[in-house]
């Protein structure tokens, strides 16, 4: 056997000459590099971490809607933000008159809306009020056929949605509004209703006059021709169908849509043996395979009842918005009720994760700029929030010369979308091209989540320190001339 002469600690001694050795040649080599590439050490490189914040604000495509009137008009809002105004109608008052559509109301709650800071949905519906029929009078009177049914001890009448008449004149009705409004930017979603009392397809507690029988529903192939309609007239709009419709829900992905449910909160108001919340929701995305639906359209939820309602049966209410959560929902409707005393923090909290909420995490860049070269940005983000934003709102930055006030601002807008980013962490790198005449200076560096039709911010960020015209300054840099 061979022996070993050397001790363990002779042994560590030699090894850390070696290694002593080695770096002594690595930091020879280094200074021997050229002075071109200093830029590249840490020191030559920023990062930033903005201050993240806990404010409660409205975004676009989310949040606590209003219903039937906008966000000046709602006084329970009581101070709670609102980007989104809800409003339903049945048929027979937008459009009074054969192909007389009232455009006019449209156009003015899109531009209510708009400077209340909110934009527009919409649900048109055939049946479902105190009335006898919710359909023009002139549809009848044309001689569309149709079924008489009772509901809450009045009669009514709803159109036969076989009819060719019927078809005629509702796919006009869909087609019109589309070509109209369809990319409006005041647009913020189209529910999909047409079908059963108030547009939830279902004619659920009715009764046919003539068998007794609960009124029918229109054939499967003519619910899905009505569905396929309002998805090709609103192509670029954001859609959701009724989570009832058992079709809609199976095809809603395929049809780029989201969902919609009527009745959140629902803990045995009409059953003690059956409730929405525990006996349908879960268990209809399931069985229509929609559980991953939120990922490409939103989902959305209106109130059973209100708020007041859950609170006097003394139903967990975290649960039921911790419930919504799980659906990773963007919306609620609590049809403009008042809030009853001692939930405001619970819908704070709520709020607070509903739809999408973004969270700046750190910036990073090059400490120096020069004119004629890209200034790259490396950003992560987190959305903290449910669900994705689902429109095309872009990445943006702006260098705001700092010793020259009169200087134009540089905005660059970028190639990195908003859309579809799903809860969690997101890193983007962001291209600013420096004109070679760029002023040299000290520069403020600035960032926006712009719509890329106005390019200027349409997103707040949960991060601190929001400029008046919706930029975040992060960081600064210092553009010198090239030598």
């Amino acid at each position: 056997m061979k022996r070993n002469y050397y001790s363990r600690a002779t042994r560590r001694t030699a090894a850390k000459l070696q290694w002593t050795g080695l770096w002594l040649g690595v930091a020879l080599l280094l200074a021997a590099l050229p002075n071109s590439l200093a830029g590249r050490s840490q020191n030559d490189r920023v990062r930033v971490e903005p201050k993240e914040i806990n404010d409660l604000f409205a975004n676009p495509g989310m949040g606590w809607e209003t219903f039937q009137r906008c966000a000046d008009e709602d006084k329970n809002l009581a101070g709670l933000p609102s980007a989104c105004a809800y409003f339903r109608f049945y048929w027979r008052e937008i459009e009074p008159k054969d192909g007389r559509i009232d455009f006019a109301l449209f156009d003015r709650l899109l531009a209510h809306a708009h400077r209340d800071g909110q934009k527009l949905a919409f649900r048109i519906m055939c049946t479902g009020s105190s009335r006898y029929m919710d359909v023009p009078q002139w549809l009848k009177e044309e001689g569309c056929k149709g079924v008489e049914f009772n509901y809450g001890g009045r009669r009514h009448w709803v159109p036969d949605f076989t009819d060719p008449l019927f078809q005629r004149a509702h796919f006009r009705l869909i087609r019109r509004l589309g070509r109209r409004y369809d990319g409006n930017p005041n647009l913020d979603l189209v529910d999909i209703g047409s079908v059963g009392l108030w547009g939830e397809w279902h004619m659920s507690g009715t009764e046919e006059i003539d068998t007794g029988k609960p009124a029918p529903l229109p054939p499967l192939e003519v619910r899905m021709k009505i569905i396929r309609a309002w998805c090709e007239a609103f192509p670029q709009a954001s859609k959701v169908v009724q989570i009832g419709s058992t079709e809609g829900m199976a095809n809603a992905a395929a049809l780029a849509c989201g969902w919609r449910a009527d009745c959140l909160g629902d803990m045995g108001g009409f059953s003690k043996t059956w409730n929405h919340m525990d006996n349908f929701y879960m268990q209809q995305l399931a069985r229509t395979g929609a559980r991953e639906v939120w990922k490409t359209g939103p989902v959305a939820f209106e109130s059973c009842w209100d708020m007041r309602k859950w609170k006097a049966e003394g139903w967990n209410i975290r649960y039921i918005f911790d419930y919504a959560l799980r659906c990773h929902a963007s919306y609620l409707n609590n049809k403009s009720a008042p809030i009853p005393g001692g939930t405001r923090p619970e819908i704070e909290r709520f709020l607070r994760h509903l739809g999408y909420r973004l969270v700046v995490r750190s910036v990073e860049h090059a400490r120096v700029a020069h004119p004629g070269e890209d200034f790259i940005v490396k950003t992560t983000w987190e959305n903290i929030g449910v669900a994705p934003p689902y429109r095309d709102y872009r990445v943006a930055l702006r260098l705001m010369n700092t010793t020259n006030a009169e200087a134009k601002p540089l905005v660059s807008e970028t190639e990195n979308s908003i859309r579809g980013w799903l809860p969690g962490t997101r890193t983007t790198q962001s291209v600013v091209k420096l004109p070679g005449s760029f002023a040299a200076g000290r520069y403020a560096l600035e960032l926006g989540l712009v719509d890329p039709e106005s390019n200027k911010p349409a997103v707040r960020l949960a991060i601190a320190g929001r400029g008046p015209e919706g930029w975040y300054p992060v960081s600064r840099v210092d553009v010198v001339p090239d030598k």
